[in-house]
């Protein structure tokens, strides 16, 4: 709150006092908070503690005052003083920004959107005004809401006020009687959640058999015990037994209205792994042996018998045949140890959640889960779709308290930062609505478009009601999001023209010369009638993409620990039973500045890293792109039965599947990728862990930081505290000294660091944990955020931060790859973590995936020029450490080699056409012994190809789309991805292949419309090539063997079934480019086929055939049937 004078208050400087005095005083980062704060008059007001030391007007004694207020006795309606919720509610309300060469400011803002704002979390959140003369601030609020009154008299004060008045008189200003700090009390408690009243301690007969036991040492009644000891509940938020089949068990599972100690019970696993049947995997096995063997003995045969009158096509041909060789070892080698995994959501919940003597109220002992989105572009990322994925995480079925999820807007624009505005606010009934229910998915735009019964498996009579009201409230909600763009110009407008009337006013005051124009900057103002920090509509000088301040903003601040009942006044929503607290929410910009690589994703990646393990520190981190959103709101407890279950203390991360929604029904470009997720990642699971794909992957948070997997054998002898603990004890290499140069300058970075990796190990409730932690260590509430925290994780993602650290090189996401992904599951592999597959049931993440073949092409270009780089740098698998196992090793060698095999697969796929212009073949005559070999090794493909879908559940379809693809990128974006990388090498020249034309569809209705379109790229001119020049060769084939005097069909036979092997092949990359079915002219079929019989004529022209038809007969180089 600020006063409507031109000098601060005392007030305004307490309100900082404890904050910025401390922040003042850090040597981690020399980085100041300065508070600003924007009144009703619209005038802002420095709050910072610069200014006020340069006023001279105020002692000292007021910078660092605090005041403390201890915890009530009984009841503790609070579990922190009314000065910390103060705090933590002023924070959540404040934009921070901040950077290189300024300081941390933090702008209160009391209005974010423009609709109304009134979930208690959100920041903007509407409330009362303050009672006091000349103040227009907002009363504080507890977690429901309501007005906190520190006073019985209800004179509402707000925050600063309420400090003045401590520090001055210590009177309430309403009734001039002394607050009565320790005695405050929450609104009357509201019983409608279903909380018991408490009954006289005489009431029952069971409380006289009791009674003794019920009492405490002075006799009177022990209102704790009685808790322990009957069925009552105490208010709202406290000790409460489960009842029967409460969490879904039918049959005897239940508590049946008591509570077991979980140490009573055996143990059990978390997870299993399922091994693949014999039947399957060992034919499978034997069959890949027999086919090297065959390989092997095929490659010798083909050596010793060259076709002396074609030596050149001879040479070509083994060529390719040992590289196809040497890469199928590469891509089959990994696949021999394939496995199934399978979890107990069950277990999981009886081992963290369930009440116990020891946690009467069930409170969760899971770790705590950071999820990060990120986004860059709200043009190409539609901020609809990065709203309805932060929808999704909030309503993910995983502890309230123990979730935060984190957007990285790269662009730093004001469309995105007010639509997740508008995302927590819809979050206020979207959340409880899907808990209620349980809503499958949670994602509200997939939701409402599913064609199925909404009714199914529904037993509450008011979901249809609740349903049709919220499917309203949606509709309104997208409304506001996609009216964004023109409210923020039509605002920005408004606020442009009073600006420039101002300085027309002042100019004519001034007497100025009225010919000069208006110098006033072209800015994005923000709801509240500030300058947006962030990049401008009309960029401008630190208001541009790649040039502005980091803005940290605490959309929803963290939730009280304990649940929070809704009710049922308004007789609109009745949430009387689901708990409405919402999950702490984020929105982070980092710093951009001219000069500095910001290193793309992976720099984003980071930054959000490092404000994290500041807010929130959850020792396990998920990363989403911004269009994939949980599918499954139990996904999150599905991986953490591998991270919590026995041995999962060196598994670095957890890699889910990707999904992927409005792909064609055919699948022409082979988008879904189940060969790779389904199979290669399957199998990789068995040796050391599949390879890191870029999202739906939950990872270690300790292993991101660059630390070796934990050898308990090897630590030190420290006990179970978590202050204990230090870096050193899990990098004997490192020293203390040397943690800023690996980790900056921060020391709340550093002391995070042994929290998060305690937090983070299992459960020790085996004999069998060597590494883990006791249990109930992390039932404790986490601290309420002030603002020298929030100013610290301002800090953190400033553009100079990472400068001469390990960021980026050995700690986080690694830079200096396209492929950044790959190259970071890598380096945890090559330092001995292993990596887990996780399959679920129903699927847990979808997303969206690129339908048209341009955007396809380039796609792959991206991920194939990654590859390369992959290749040359020193992540190449070769150079890997000795913790990287064998077939680990081939595996990561593969990523890093394949592109490379389009060199040769284009020279195969020219090979039939030039078999057939010059009517010789790759072997000299079609002998036994070549077709037994060419028969045995086709079987065995064949074979390994029905046992891998055995084994991994792909389609044979699936399976053969993969196949047209793998051709069609590789004589594509893949030939490309190898020059590109060797010109990066050898010349330092970077070549980046960019649309050149686009052709946009007309049909609105049509959801695969993007299918049909037509964009012309240089990616597509060897296919092209290829394709024409076999069906040319074909032709030009067929008419020489109709006009020979003798026709030769055997020769022209074995190079047309090759020609058409390729064109099979190549068959979806023609139908992509006739875009939709009838739209393609005839005239261009007619054009095609005569400029094909031109082509053969004029080959026969020039190449007649020559000699007697019986020289052509004898002829050595065609084909010879035995």
């Amino acid at each position: 709150m600020a006063s409507l004078s031109t000098q601060p208050s005392k007030k305004a400087l307490r309100s900082t006092g404890s904050s910025s005095g401390s922040q003042a005083n850090r040597s981690s980062t020399g980085q100041t908070v300065k508070f600003a704060r924007r009144t009703s008059s619209g005038r802002y007001v420095s709050l910072s503690r610069e200014d006020l030391d340069m006023s001279g007007e105020f002692s000292g004694d007021y910078m660092n005052y605090t005041v403390h207020i201890p915890p009530t006795p009984d009841n503790q309606p609070m579990d922190t003083s009314v000065a910390a919720k103060a705090e933590e509610q002023y924070v959540s309300n404040s934009l921070f920004t901040g950077g290189f060469n300024s300081v941390t400011r933090a702008h209160l803002m009391d209005k974010v959107i423009e609709s109304e704002v009134s979930h208690p979390q959100m920041a903007g959140a509407k409330g009362s005004l303050c009672n006091m003369p000349v103040c227009d601030g907002k009363v504080m609020k507890d977690e429901r809401g309501a007005d906190i009154i520190p006073c019985e008299c209800r004179f509402k004060i707000c925050r600063d006020c309420y400090l003045d008045a401590q520090k001055e008189t210590g009177l309430c200003p309403g009734c001039k009687e002394p607050y009565k700090v320790g005695d405050y009390e929450d609104e009357v408690p509201d019983f409608s959640s279903g909380a018991l009243s408490l009954p006289a301690p005489d009431d029952s007969k069971s409380d006289q058999r009791m009674s003794m036991m019920k009492r405490n040492q002075t006799g009177d009644f022990d209102h704790n015990k009685w808790l322990f000891e009957t069925k009552g509940t105490y208010g709202y938020g406290n000790a409460y037994w489960p009842q029967d089949d409460m969490y879904g068990d039918d049959g005897d599972e239940g508590l049946h209205g008591g509570m077991v100690d979980p140490s009573d019970k055996p143990w059990r696993p978390l997870s299993r792994a399922l091994p693949i049947p014999q039947g399957i995997i060992s034919p499978y096995r034997l069959l890949i042996a027999v086919r090297l063997v065959v390989l092997c003995f095929f490659l010798a045969w083909r050596l010793k018998h060259p076709n002396e009158d074609a030596i050149w096509l001879w040479f070509m041909s083994v060529i390719c045949e040992v590289w196809f060789a040497f890469s199928w070892i590469l891509d089959q080698m990994p696949k021999l140890c394939p496995i199934n995994r399978s979890t107990d959501l069950e277990v999981l919940r009886d081992k963290f959640e369930m009440p116990s003597p020891s946690n009467p109220t069930g409170r969760s002992d899971l770790p705590g889960v950071d999820v990060f989105v990120s986004t860059a572009d709200p043009e190409k990322e539609p901020p609809l779709v990065t709203a309805n994925t932060i929808l999704s995480i909030l309503a993910v079925d995983y502890p309230v308290d123990k979730l935060a999820c984190y957007i990285s807007d790269d662009g730093g624009a004001l469309l995105n930062f007010e639509a997740m505005a508008e995302a927590a606010s819809f979050a206020d009934l979207w959340v409880p609505f899907c808990r209620k229910h349980d809503i499958e998915p949670r994602n509200p735009d997939t939701y409402f478009s599913l064609k199925v019964d909404p009714t199914k498996n529904k037993k509450r009579s008011d979901f249809v009601k609740d349903r049709r009201r919220v499917k309203r409230e949606y509709d309104e909600f997208k409304v506001r999001i996609n009216g964004l763009p023109d409210s923020i110009r039509r605002r920005s407008d408004a606020f442009h023209a009073r600006e420039e009337m101002k300085m027309m006013k002042h100019m004519r005051e001034s007497a100025a010369d009225p010919s000069e124009p208006i110098k006033v900057p072209k800015a994005t103002w923000m709801a509240d009638g500030t300058h947006w920090p962030g990049t401008w509509a009309v960029p401008s000088s630190e208001h541009s993409k790649g040039d502005h301040a980091g803005i940290l903003q605490v959309m929803l601040k963290p939730p009280s620990s304990d649940p929070l009942m809704g009710g049922s006044d308004d007789k609109i929503w009745d949430f009387s039973d689901v708990d409405i607290r919402l999950p702490m929410f984020v929105y982070v910009s980092r710093e951009k500045r001219r000069g500095y690589d910001h290193n793309k994703k992976a720099g984003a990646m980071n930054c959000l890293v490092r404000a994290s393990a500041i807010l929130s520190n959850g020792p396990f981190i998920l990363n989403l792109d911004c269009d994939h959103y949980f599918y499954n709101c139990k996904a999150i407890r599905e991986g953490m039965c591998f991270m919590m279950d026995r041995g999962g203390e060196d598994i670095c991360y957890i890699q889910f599947p990707q999904r992927f929604e409005g792909i064609d029904p055919s699948d022409r470009y082979a988008n879904h990728n189940t060969v790779f997720f389904d199979g290669n990642m399957r199998a990789l699971d068995g040796v050391q862990g599949p390879v890191y794909v870029g999202t739906g992957c939950m990872f270690r948070r300790f292993a991101l930081y660059g630390f070796e997997p934990p050898m308990p054998d090897k630590m030190p002898k420290k006990g179970s505290e978590m202050e204990a603990l230090k870096a050193t004890d899990f990098d004997p290499d490192l020293d203390v000294n040397l943690l800023p140069k690996r980790f900056g300058n921060s020391t709340m970075l550093a002391e995070s660091i042994p929290i998060a990796e305690f937090q983070g190990r299992p459960l020790a409730d085996h004999p069998a944990v060597k590494y883990g932690r006791p249990p109930g260590a992390l039932r404790v509430p986490r601290e309420p955020l002030d603002a020298t925290t929030v100013a610290e994780g301002v800090s953190v993602i400033s553009c100079w931060y990472e400068d001469k650290t390990e960021w980026g090189d050995r700690v986080g996401w690694i830079y200096g790859s396209v492929t950044e992904d790959v190259v970071t599951g890598y380096r945890m592999h090559n330092r001995g973590w292993r990596s887990v597959y996780c399959i679920t049931k129903r699927d847990a993440f979808r997303g969206s995936a690129p339908i048209n073949l341009t955007d396809r092409l380039h796609q792959v270009l991206r991920w194939a020029t990654g590859s390369v780089e992959i290749f040359f740098s020193k992540n190449n698998a070769l150079l890997g450490s000795r913790r990287l196992k064998l077939l680990q090793r081939l595996a990561y060698l593969n990523v890093g080699i394949y592109p490379f095999t389009s060199l040769f697969l284009i020279m195969y796929c020219f090979l039939p056409a030039l078999s057939l212009f010059s009517g010789h073949f790759i072997v000299q005559t079609l002998s036994v012994a070549f077709l037994v070999y060419l028969l045995v090794i086709t079987i065995c493909l064949i074979s390994l190809a029905i046992l891998e879908v055995k084994w991994s559940g792909v389609g044979l379809e699936e399976w053969w789309r993969n196949e047209q693809f793998w051709l069609i990128s590789g004589t594509s974006a893949h030939l490309a991805a190898v020059l590109q990388g060797l010109l990066k090498v050898i010349a330092g020249i970077e070549i980046s292949f960019t649309l050149t034309s686009k052709s946009s569809g007309d049909d609105n209705n049509d959801i695969y419309a993007d299918l049909y379109l037509v964009k012309w790229t240089s990616l597509m001119i060897p296919p092209i090539v290829i394709a024409m020049v076999n069906i040319i060769a074909i032709v030009v084939a067929f008419s020489r063997t109709i006009y020979s005097s003798v026709p030769q069909w055997s020769k022209f036979i074995g190079g047309a079934f090759f020609s058409f092997w390729v064109l099979a092949h190549l068959y979806p990359f023609a139908k992509g480019l006739m875009g939709r079915r009838g739209k393609t002219p005839t005239i261009v079929f007619v054009w095609s086929g005569l400029i094909a019989i031109t082509l053969s004529l004029l080959w026969i022209a020039i190449n007649p055939q020559k000699g007697s038809p019986a020289q052509v007969g004898a002829g050595g180089g065609g084909f010879q049937f035995p």
